[in-house]
């Protein structure tokens, strides 16, 4: 019997994230890391330079926001465009999977930003 992640590997099973050693939870881990969401909403429906994407997502550093795209990249969901000039001059959009994640994470966002209010007054609550 192989193992779990070498049957997901192969297209024999599908992702379980309830499953110890399912590759699925390192993308899961990949695309809902605070940067991750942040990143994927940014670049929804555009492209955009590194610099200006920077300066959208609030707080992040640079050698974060280097990683996440890195690691957006490598799983297919950020698409990495540089041309050849002085100076360099480097492009991210989202490939069709990762247009799909960020509508998806999108969804998670904005319940999050409806019910903020909601929620800090329950943390409150607790502490009090």
């Amino acid at each position: 019997m192989p193992k779990l992640s070498e049957a997901v590997r192969s297209g024999k099973l599908e992702g379980n994230l309830l499953a110890r050693e399912c590759p699925s939870r390192t993308i899961l881990k990949h695309v809902t890391s605070r940067w991750a969401v942040l990143t994927l909403i940014a670049l929804q429906d555009r492209t955009i330079r590194f610099a200006a994407l920077r300066r959208m997502i609030g707080g992040v550093s640079d050698r974060m926001l280097t990683q996440t795209l890195q690691t957006l990249e490598a799983d297919g969901f950020v698409h990495r465009k540089a041309y050849e000039v002085v100076p360099p001059h480097v492009e991210y959009s989202l490939t069709p999977l990762g247009t799909e994640v960020a509508t998806r994470v999108r969804i998670l966002a904005d319940w999050i930003e409806d019910n903020t209010q909601e929620i800090v007054a329950n943390r409150t609550k607790v502490t009090a």
